[in-house]
């Protein structure tokens, strides 16, 4: 069973059955191929994972590949809040689709995202009805209704699963403030949040970045494991 306004590349588990379910959100203007391979990074650390990385539902104008979440034209302050509010609801029923199509409980799930990715990762995770066991943001930002705080985002907030945010210090495209300001903003809505500032690096995703997050989603993988049903 799958969402039918989402699909995209799997990878199975190195090791039995399906015990964990990440999910990869490509940036915009990609699509599911460009994230696929973290999943062959991370089966070392997570070899009863599945892996998938879903296309972004719509196309990018002008692009005979590219894909997006929501579209990004920059000329409206209130485009991301728009987009991600607007896309969410296909992204749940996607999760919710791949968690009973491998018959694992919400804690069996994590979400990572790159860019736009990981305004969905956030957006969607923290408003899931029960908590995934972590989301993994690179290179991305914590989207806020316009003119509204943080006491916008512990009134929404539904779970509080464990975040690690990973950002390029040269990015020119998501400047390194986001990173800073998405942490003050989970601080203060008292959701968990680790982050890491990769030195020299721009919009993207190093070999550091990618240790890390893998680690983190293993190590959250097995605390979930540990707790009682609930």
């Amino acid at each position: 069973m799958t969402s039918p306004g989402l699909d995209g590349p799997r990878i199975a588990p190195r090791s039995g059955s399906p015990r964990q379910l990440v999910v990869l959100l490509h940036g915009y203007g990609a699509d599911g191929k460009d994230l696929i391979e973290i999943g062959r990074q991370w089966q070392r650390n997570l070899p009863q994972a599945a892996f998938v990385a879903p296309n972004a539902p719509e196309r990018v104008p002008l692009s005979p590949v590219g894909r997006q979440w929501f579209p990004l034209t920059m000329r409206d302050p209130g485009e991301r809040w728009k987009g991600v509010t607007q896309a969410r609801p296909l992204l749940d029923a996607f999760l919710d689709a791949e968690l009973q199509r491998h018959a694992l409980p919400p804690s069996a799930l994590a979400l990572v995202g790159f860019s736009q990715g990981t305004m969905m990762a956030l957006h969607t995770g923290l408003r899931r009805p029960a908590a995934p066991a972590a989301i993994v943001g690179y290179s991305g930002l914590l989207v806020l209704q316009d003119g509204k705080g943080p006491e916008s985002l512990a009134a929404e907030a539904r779970c509080k699963p464990p975040i690690l945010l990973l950002h390029g210090e040269a990015d020119d495209l998501i400047p390194v403030t986001a990173l800073f300001d998405a942490g003050e903003t989970l601080a203060k809505a008292d959701i968990p949040c680790e982050w890491h500032l990769s030195l020299g690096l721009g919009h993207g995703i190093d070999g550091e970045g990618l240790r890390q997050g893998g680690e983190f989603i293993a190590a959250a993988f097995a605390r979930a494991g540990r707790r009682p049903p609930s």
